[in-house]
Order: C-alpha cells, then structure tokens, then sequence
C-alpha cells in the first residue's frame, strides 16, 4: 500500500490508539485537526487522519507498534515551530505529538549532562540549570517553544552556534522508537561510545529514522563574562567586510548577526528598540575569562571600526543586552509589521561570499519586484533571506517561492549549502539535487532504509523524489506525489 495516499483510518482502528493513550488524547475531530496541518511553513498543508498524543516511552511504542500494524505512517511533532514542512502530515496518516513528554528525568552536574524528553521546551532547560551556574548552549530563535525532540530532528543551532556548534555537538545519546516498535539507545552520557556514530545519524534526520524518546545533553558552565556590541553600517558590504576582519584575526565571537535595512525597519516596528536607520547592522558576543573578553571585545570593535562602522553602542546593563537580542531573535515574527506574507530560506554561503551573494540577493529582489529582507548569522554564513509578498495578489505567493528558491541555487553554486538549520522538509527537498547527485541521494536512503525499511517513518521528506528500499536508479518517472503537489524534484 502507498502510504502516502493511505485511505481513512476506520474507527474501530481510532478506538485502538485511544486505548492507548486515552480519548483525550486522540485527536480525530475534521476541525481540531486543522491545527495540526502544518508547522511554520503554513504554505504546505496537508490532514492528517490522527492526532495522538502520547505521555510515556511504553505508549510510543504501542502506537508505533499499531501503526504497522495498520500500515498507516508516522510523523513525529514537537511545538510545530519548524520552518521546513519536516512536521506536514501525512495525508490520512498518524500525526504522533510528543509535547506532552516534557519531564527533565536527570541532572548530572559533576560531569555535565543531563537527560530529558523529547517534549521539553528549549529554553526551559537553561532556566533549570542557572541557580547552578550551567546553561544548555543551542538557542534558535524559537527557543521560548520549540522542544528538545524538534531541535534533534533539525539539528537546530541559533546564534550562538558559532563557537558552541549546533544541536549535534551538544546530544550525546538518545533513546528512540523504531519503525517497529523496538527500543534502543544510541550514545549515552559518555564522551566517545564505542561502535557506529548512529547518534551522528539520528541528529538531522527530521524524524525519518525513528521517534526520540529520550535525549541525552551536554550542559555547560556559563562563562565568566560576556560582552556585547551593536554596530551599524551604511551598507551590508561594510557590515560583511567587518566579519571577514574579526574572523580572519583569530577572534571567535560567541555570537555575531548581521541584519540589513529592511529587517531593522521591521524589528523596530515590532520592539520598539531605538536602533538607527542604518544599511546594516552587527550584533556581537564575545564570552569567556574576563581578562581575555576584555581584549577580544575591544579588538573586535577597532576591526568593526576599521571596516567602517557608523556607531557602537555597549549596552549598559543586562536589561539593555537583553532588549538588543530580543530585538534580533524577534525578527522572523516582526516582518508582519511591513508585509502581510512572507517566505523565509535558509542557506549557508562561506563567509567571504556575503557581500558578493547580497548584491545577487539585492538583483533578484530588483528583478522580481519582491522585498527581501536578511537577517542571518553572518560569523558561519548562514543566511535568512524573507522574501516579503502580498498572498491576496495573484500569482505572488508563486514568485515568492521561486525567487527563494533561486536563493538557495546562488548558495550552493558559490560553495554552500541549502540549508544551515532548518532542515530540508518538504520544502526543500527539490534542491537535493542542487547539492547530490543520485549516488550520492542513494546512499542516504540506505542508512534511511536500514532504520525504516517499510519508509513509514516521515515519508515523502528530504528526498527529492519519493524512494522505497527496494527503489533502483534508473529512468526517472514522476510519482503521483509530485504530480499533486505534495511533493517535488528539482
């Protein structure tokens, strides 16, 4: 059976998984499942056929036990915030959320790691550890509601991924549910098991693989000290030029983003911050030991000067530190200050290609007639394009996604990468081929099929063309998938 075009579950198939987890907890009402058709790319939809909401690791199993039983998919969901469609539904498909899994089972101070479930929220953890003087290192912007489980399977990472890594540098185990219903543990709470990295592949693979039900995590002490700064610019190329500089001296920022003109009229109208009408700006972390902070900020702020910064300001106290980040990570949301629609990609491009790939960004606005706003993580060169357009206009929502994809094109044609942490999806699953060839694409569904064989884990995402295990290469023919739209090839 196609199971991505599996028919109705039957009721007498509900009444099963509600013996599982509970009336409550099985969502099946036509209008509650609307709230469940997409994630943050509202732009993919898709119903799916139920809504089951597990509390426990022992009912994980059972409902994936059930699911194969019935030959229905899965698709695992956190808070929904992923902005990659990795969390779409499948069609008539089981939509399994681990949001009520959110206990902090373990704290091991003495050697830095803790372990929690998947549901609990990113944030959260840092306000548990900091009477004791430790935080959890990876803050996406979302990081107020997305959960630990979400983070796993987009490898999410955030503005201070620069010197901390992302999500893979920071999990060293999990346990996960398997497509049929096997418990394992990948890692643990050692520097380096021994055997297969399958923690490596378990970390990015948007829920193909298997359902987390337990994480392991790196916990680390707070630094010392922190020291930030805004700095503005007349034009990104001045703001690009200056990260080049620090970077290229040694200097490792904790964090550094770079916002242009547009994204600053927005996240001034959405805050309210007093930051100047400027054609960039940076904002900067140095951390660490107080003497060498000291040093490396003032550095950093002559090699900003030296690019030709307008100003820099050092906030006053934490309060003021906190606005400016706030400011910064409130930027996707404040684009509905200026547009009522928008598409937002996110490639990664080498650091000495800014200026260069913001000039290509800044023709294919001019060519389109669409505003494009950027907001990115300048230090690692991952970009957060907004392409900005009016969905009530025929025909913009269309050129919107185009020209973003055409983004991602540019990324990958000056030495990059579709995306830097938000995942592929099903939104950009028809630029795999931008990046792989089909060995190369063959291969991935290998490891893919040695967890999954059936493919009823997340099916119809990454892959740019919907792949079976028993699939071989050869003349390339259009699956119903891709006719109707839900999924697409490059």
């Amino acid at each position: 059976m196609d199971v991505l075009h599996a028919p109705a579950i039957p009721r007498e198939v509900v009444a099963r998984f509600e013996a599982i987890v509970g009336a409550r907890h099985c969502i099946s009402d036509p209008e509650q499942l609307r709230t469940y058709e997409c994630d943050g790319l509202t732009s993919f939809r898709a119903r799916p056929g139920l809504v089951v909401l597990p509390g426990t690791t022992a009912e994980v199993v059972e409902i994936v036990k059930l699911a194969r039983a019935e030959g229905l998919p899965i698709v695992p969901r956190g808070s929904g915030t992923g902005l990659s469609g990795g969390a779409l539904p499948v069609p008539n498909g089981i939509l399994l959320g681990l949001s009520r899994m959110k206990r902090i089972l373990e704290i091991d101070f003495d050697n830095q790691w803790m372990r929690v479930e998947p549901g609990v929220i990113n944030l959260d953890i840092s306000k548990r550890l900091a009477p004791q003087g430790y935080y959890y290192a990876p803050d996406p912007s979302s990081q107020q509601v997305c959960t630990i489980g979400g983070n796993v399977a987009e490898n999410s990472g955030g503005a201070h991924c620069l010197k901390y890594g992302f999500t893979t540098n920071h999990v060293l185990g999990a346990k996960v549910i398997l497509a049929d219903g096997s418990l394992v543990e990948l890692g643990g709470p050692v520097l380096d098991a021994p055997g297969y990295d399958l923690r490596g592949a378990l970390v990015g693979s948007e829920g193909t693989l298997c359902v987390v039900v337990e994480v392991v995590l790196r916990i680390l002490r707070k630094p010392e000290a922190t020291r930030t700064f805004l700095a503005t610019f007349p034009t990104t190329g001045e703001a690009g030029n200056a990260v080049s500089l620090i970077i290229a001296a040694g200097i490792v920022p904790a964090a550094i983003e770079m916002m242009d003109r547009l994204a600053i009229v927005a996240i001034k109208a959405a805050t309210g911050v007093d930051w100047p009408d400027v054609g960039a700006a940076l904002l900067m972390d140095v951390d660490g030991p107080t003497a060498e902070v000291e040093h490396t900020a003032a550095e950093a702020t002559r090699l900003a000067r030296e690019a030709g910064a307008l100003e820099i300001r050092v906030p006053r106290d934490a309060a003021e530190r906190d606005g400016m980040w706030r400011g910064r990570k409130s930027a996707f949301a404040a684009m509905g200050r200026i547009s009522p629609n928008y598409v937002v990609q996110d490639g990664v491009i080498p650091r000495s290609e800014i200026a260069p790939v913001l000039r290509e960004i800044e023709r294919l606005s001019a060519s389109s007639g669409l505003r494009i706003a950027n907001v990115f993580h300048a230090g690692d060169g991952n970009l957060h394009p907004l392409v900005l357009y009016d969905a009530a206009v025929p025909g913009q929502e269309k050129l919107a996604e185009e020209t973003a994809g055409e983004i991602l094109k540019i990324c990958v044609r000056t030495g990059g990468s579709i995306t830097g942490e938000h995942g592929v999806g099903a939104d950009k699953a028809p630029y795999m081929v931008e990046m792989f060839s089909e060995d190369d694409l063959e291969t991935m569904n290998m490891v893919r099929c040695a967890f999954d064989p059936e493919v009823r884990m997340n099916p119809g995402k990454v892959f740019p063309t919907p792949r079976l295990c028993g699939d071989k290469p050869g003349k390339y023919v259009p699956h119903e998938t891709e006719i109707s739209g839900l999924a697409g090839r490059g």
